[in-house]
């Protein structure tokens, strides 16, 4: 078996696609559940404006929206984060790699982005909840953003607006960083490399988590990064509607083309299934 895809999972021998009983397949599945998190979180209320022109939103729908859309887009983060250290200790330390990431190792650093998530969506909706607001207000968004909605409260926003820079410094820079930390590891790993076919297999490895990041954390860099103004308002709504539906969209198709596991697993499956016995 392949150092990059070594496995420190057990899996029973009737399991019908035990090749992706692996740390980056366990990782991958978390960050499918909060995608598909992310796009059930904005898009229906989108969808249902778009089809009704129903403006409307309850405040308790509204504060529902604050907690799913920051408990998944801080985990997002947080699982890119650790996939990265898994594709460092596979492409770096692959001798190591089923005593680095054995299997109590992976849940840790599947479950304490959850539980960071967790925690952080709370604050925000508590942040949120206890803002004044008047009987009806236009939010400027697709849906409950915390930056909307502190535009258009009568409170005072200073403490809010600097919880809200804090989190933004905290809970995606120093992941970005690790994972831009991991990175310069992995490369300068997979230069040492002599044969040109460990090469291109390292860099396999790697392309679909490295696409993945490039997609989320693109936008976000964009938002985050240039002045605000009156007129930024819209490229901000295009931006946003990018990495909360497109990217999620899209990680799928950049996690199962040409990745020869998944590919080799749906064969399994469909060849298994035929062989089930119908009564």
């Amino acid at each position: 078996m392949s150092p990059f895809y070594c496995s420190s999972i057990d899996v029973s021998d009737d399991c019908w696609a035990p090749q992706l009983h692996t740390p980056m397949y366990f990782f991958l599945s978390n960050l499918a559940i909060s995608d598909v998190m992310y796009v059930s979180v904005t898009l229906p209320k989108l969808l249902s404006i778009l089809l009704t022109q129903d403006h409307w939103i309850s405040f308790s729908a509204c504060m529902t929206q604050v907690y799913f859309f920051s408990l998944s887009a801080t985990s997002d983060v947080f699982l890119l984060a650790s996939m990265a250290y898994d594709r460092y200790v596979a492409i770096c330390k692959p001798l190591q790699y089923s005593l680095l990431m054995s299997k109590d190792v992976c849940i840790s650093l599947a479950l304490s982005p959850w539980l960071i998530s967790l925690t952080n969506a709370i604050a925000n909706v508590l942040a949120a909840s206890l803002l004044s607001f008047c009987l009806t207000q236009n939010v400027d968004h697709f849906f409950c953003d915390q930056k909307a909605l502190y535009a258009i409260t009568s409170s005072d926003t200073t403490s809010r607006y600097t919880f809200l820079l804090c989190q933004d410094v905290v809970l995606a820079s120093i992941p970005f960083f690790l994972i831009m930390t991991s990175y310069v590891f992995i490369i300068s790993t997979i230069l040492k490399i002599r044969s040109s076919e460990g090469r291109l297999k390292a860099y396999s490895s790697c392309t679909s988590h490295l696409t993945t990041v490039i997609l989320f954390y693109g936008p976000i860099i964009i938002i985050y990064g240039k002045p605000e103004s009156e007129g930024s308002k819209e490229l901000d709504k295009l931006l946003t509607l990018l990495y909360t539906a497109v990217v999620p969209m899209l990680n799928p198709f950049v996690y199962s083309l040409r990745n020869t596991d998944i590919l080799n697993a749906i064969k399994n499956i469909k060849r298994k299934w035929n062989m089930i016995p119908i009564k």
